[in-house]
């Protein structure tokens, strides 16, 4: 077995949304499907795909596959983010806010799966844009990405955490 399959053992993988297209041809429709997939492994890794097949199966296969390719690592912070923050992507808006221990993910359907797959377990969210899956899923992963640890911000000012708290 490779060695990057070994690596990738640990992945979920959830499927947000299927969506049936058909496209009018010559001798009548001809129906596709598109399917988005969040995959991520629970510890701060996530990402999405998209995969567009004639059959179910193969669209998500292609979804899961093209969600590998696109991962992120999130900062987190004792199971929350760090810090407030609003991720875009077209019409999609998505503000993300810390939370207190114990109260859970308050988010919609496509936003949560992504959070539970990178494995944040208390976060707020608002959906403020469309409520796309593809466009809410993708503003999700942007804000998630414009996250940064203290450690890091404290790293970048050539400073202590302590002198930045303090």
């Amino acid at each position: 077995m490779p060695r990057f399959e070994k690596q990738e053992s640990d992945l979920q993988e959830n499927v947000v949304f299927i969506n049936r297209v058909a496209k009018t041809v010559k001798g009548g429709r001809r129906a596709s499907f598109a399917a988005v997939v969040v995959v991520g492994d629970g510890k701060g890794r996530v990402g999405a795909g998209i995969g567009k097949s004639a059959e179910v199966p193969d669209a998500i296969r292609k979804g899961v596959e093209d969600a590998k390719k696109n991962m992120i690592t999130v900062a987190t912070k004792n199971g929350t983010i760090p810090h407030s923050v609003t991720g875009e992507y077209g019409a999609g808006r998505v503000f993300m806010k810390p939370a207190a221990e114990g109260c859970g993910v308050i988010a919609g359907g496509p936003i949560r799966s992504v959070l539970a797959l990178a494995g944040i377990r208390n976060i707020l969210t608002k959906s403020l844009g469309s409520n796309n899956p593809i466009n809410m899923v993708r503003a999700t992963l942007d804000g998630l990405s414009q996250l940064e640890n203290a450690e890091h911000v404290a790293a970048l000012r050539g400073k202590t955490i302590d002198e930045i708290y303090n």
